[in-house]
């Protein structure tokens, strides 16, 4: 069923109130010139014969009362229509009428048959007071019902929306109460679901006993025991979960497609099934309910019950096509909902697998990160930030961000990481590392490009050395509390080629905070870059001034402060942020040692580590440092051919670094009984707490972790 254009129009029911959390309840007049309606006369006084009648519409009333043309479509009379005076009879042609309510539930007007000519209901005999659900008597009102309802059910992007969408069209406008069951799980596109059909109340909706849309005193439905839960929801008189037995009743009537009066002998075996033990009570005799299966475009995913208390009008056959509309109209918006979360759930999990679970913490520095994607609905994005641990206990810091916000986006962030991972792992300077980026951009398409900031802090010089690629320039804040754009060199972004990248080296003081940051944090169409930087100055001098001068601000604290600045609409792009707080390695906690490659290496490099350990005092630790320390320089001395470097480092582990300019690392291998060498790595992997080898652009540093004490 489609909706259609009808020359009719919709306007509030006098005593309605447009502001109802269901929406106001309209009533529509028929179309002009029904034959089948014949329009009443008016009095000789120019009064509307009786209450349920109106005057006809001539030039004396034109766009004060609209014409209607028999009792069905009857209002009552206002101060205008009472005091207008009777005119001829209108055709209505070229008469002006006013435009539907877009999105109003039309009215339910009463058959001529359920009113007296008093204006009461013949059923109950009390009086109709204005506002009050009628049923549908004509395919003009249904059609308007399901176009509006159908729009509403549209409006919802996800599940629990649409479901919702659903209970407020229909209730109260169509029923007084609906169940809503949804397969357990849902199943997915394509997906062929395993094991049995469950059925789950996924919600129910209902004209609260205390306060009917009449105004009047209506039965309620029937209550659970007094010492239940909810005692006014319908869930609790129904079993949540219901487990759809093939060739049972419940299977057949949802294989059926169609929805199905509640008397029909179908239904009354599924209704069982479906509701549990003590459910029925809830379905009233009669043609008081509606079963319909809700479909979606391959398969069944539940069914929606509507129900009418016992005492309104049964539902009619045409009725049953007004809820396969909208049990159609559900099923098909919630499949697409379906795909839809499951879109964004694949979209959200690739952008978590691109970026780091945990930063690393590295000596002599803290780090703290935040990502905020462009929009909740897609968080998918080309941002990404990084640390990553390098040799001599230093650490490469690397934002980027590749243009765009697809998952096309994602996916070439993820390998430009990649690839900066692994060149960081050779330990190459930044602007080599951001030239091989450069490369690689262009390698995966012409049209890849990317800004790159990439750093690395060695904590032992207190120093950081800093390449860029068309990025927005780090914030450096001091300990004292200023605050300092750093000038470095802008460089062109990553995938331009041809570009010769520079490096800075710059001081890292002790207390001092690094932040990195992509541009969806300084820029926005409210503020240019460089307006968003000087903001972002600002507000990290402005944030630390509140800790004092010897105190740097909390790093988490000050993360969260920083994003503060974003106003509303003041954030169009994803935002990357990365900040390292500088604390360093102090020079008495290193011990630095050059060894000419002699026999004689191994014994000097014992007596050096053991002066050391008994000046720091850890003479606990003496002999398994000696013995490890003996293994090492050994094999280093036995390859190598320019002077051996042996350094310890104290920090909350005892660091032992040997390095050579022999490529080639070693590795572990179970050495045999006639051997006579072969044991030393072994010896370091029993003892050590962590132990590795990294390859240099001048050698290789093997390095081994003890813990103190």
């Amino acid at each position: 069923m489609t909706e259609q254009p009808t020359s009719s129009y919709e306007r509030p029911q006098p005593g309605a109130d447009p502001a109802e959390a269901r929406g106001a309840l309209l009533r529509a007049p028929a179309p002009l010139g029904n034959p089948a309606l014949p329009a009443q006369a008016a009095r000789a006084d120019g009064t509307p014969a009786g209450p349920g009648t109106s005057a006809p519409c001539g030039k004396g009333n034109k766009g004060k009362e609209p014409p209607v043309n028999g009792p069905e479509h009857s209002q009552p009379a206002t101060a205008e229509t009472m005091g207008t005076a009777p005119a001829r009879a209108s055709s209505g042609v070229g008469e002006h009428r006013p435009r539907p309510v877009p999105e109003a539930i039309p009215a339910q007007p009463a058959s001529e048959q359920e009113r007296t000519p008093g204006g009461q209901e013949r059923r109950t005999g009390r009086g109709l007071p204005p506002g009050r659900p009628m049923p549908m008597r004509r395919d003009g009102d249904r059609l308007r019902f399901v176009g509006a309802a159908t729009r509403r059910i549209a409006r919802g992007i996800d599940l629990d929306e649409i479901v919702m969408g659903l209970c407020r069209a229909t209730v109260p406008t169509f029923s007084d109460a609906i169940l809503v069951y949804l397969r357990d799980p849902l199943p997915v596109g394509d997906e062929r679901p395993t094991g049995p059909v469950v059925l789950r109340l996924r919600r129910t909706d209902r004209i609260p006993d205390e306060r009917d849309t009449e105004g009047l005193s209506l039965p309620p439905f029937p209550e659970p025991e007094p010492d239940s839960s909810g005692l006014s929801e319908l869930s609790s008189l129904t079993t949540e979960l219901c487990e759809v037995r093939p060739g049972g009743a419940l299977n057949e009537v949802l294989r059926g497609v169609r929805p199905v009066f509640a008397d029909a002998p179908a239904a009354r075996a599924a209704l069982p099934e479906l509701l549990g033990e003590g459910g029925e009570a809830v379905v009233p005799g009669g043609q008081h309910a509606i079963l319909a299966p809700l479909r979606g475009r391959r398969r069944v995913i539940g069914a929606a019950l509507f129900l009418r208390r016992p005492e309104r009008l049964a539902f009619e056959a045409d009725d049953l096509l007004v809820a396969a509309q909208l049990a159609t109209h559900s099923a098909l918006g919630i499949d697409k909902a379906v795909l839809y979360g499951r879109e964004a759930y694949i979209a959200d999990e690739l952008q978590r697998t691109m970026l780091p679970e945990t930063l690393p913490r590295p000596t002599g520095v803290r780090l703290a990160s935040r990502y905020l994607p462009a929009a909740e609905t897609a968080r998918v994005g080309g941002d990404w930030y990084d640390a990553i641990p390098l040799p001599g206990s230093r650490v490469a810091l690397v934002v980027g961000d590749v243009m765009g916000h697809s998952m096309t986006s994602a996916a070439i962030m993820g390998q430009l990481r990649t690839t900066a991972q692994t060149l960081a792992g050779l330990d190459l300077p930044p602007q080599e590392v951001l030239h091989h980026l450069d490369e690689q951009a262009q390698r995966l398409g012409t049209d890849r490009m990317a800004t790159c900031l990439y750093a690395v802090y060695d904590p032992v010089t207190h120093r950081i050395t800093i390449a860029n690629a068309g990025h927005p320039p780090p914030v450096l804040l001091h300990l004292g509390g200023r605050a300092e754009v750093l000038r470095v060199p802008p460089g062109a972004p990553i995938g331009v080629g041809g570009v010769d990248f520079e490096a800075v080296e710059l001081d890292a003081p002790a207390g001092a905070t690094l932040l990195l940051y992509t541009d969806g944090l300084v820029e926005s169409r409210l503020r240019d870059v460089w307006t968003g930087i000087e903001q972002l100055r600002e507000r990290l001098a402005a944030t630390a001034q509140l800790t004092g001068p010897d105190h740097p601000p909390p790093l988490e604290a000050l993360c969260d402060e920083v994003l503060d600045m974003l106003g509303p609409g003041d954030r169009d792009d994803d935002i990357a942020l990365l900040a390292a707080r500088f604390h360093g390695i102090a020079p008495s906690d290193v011990a630095y040692w050059t060894l000419e490659p002699e026999v004689s290496a191994p014994g000097q490099a014992r007596r050096l580590a053991r002066r050391a350990l008994a000046r720091w005092g850890m003479e606990e630790l003496t002999d398994s440092v000696e013995l490890l320390v003996s293994e090492v320089v050994t094999n280093a001395v036995r390859y190598t051919s320019r002077p051996v470097t042996l350094r310890l480092l104290r920090t909350d582990v005892l660091r032992c670094e040997v390095g050579d300019d022999v490529p080639q690392l070693p590795r572990l291998r179970q050495a045999r009984a006639t051997d006579e060498g072969g044991r030393g790595l072994y010896l370091v992997n029993r003892l050590a707490r962590r132990w590795g080898a990294t390859r240099l652009s001048t050698g290789k540093v093997v390095w081994f972790e003890l813990n103190r004490g």
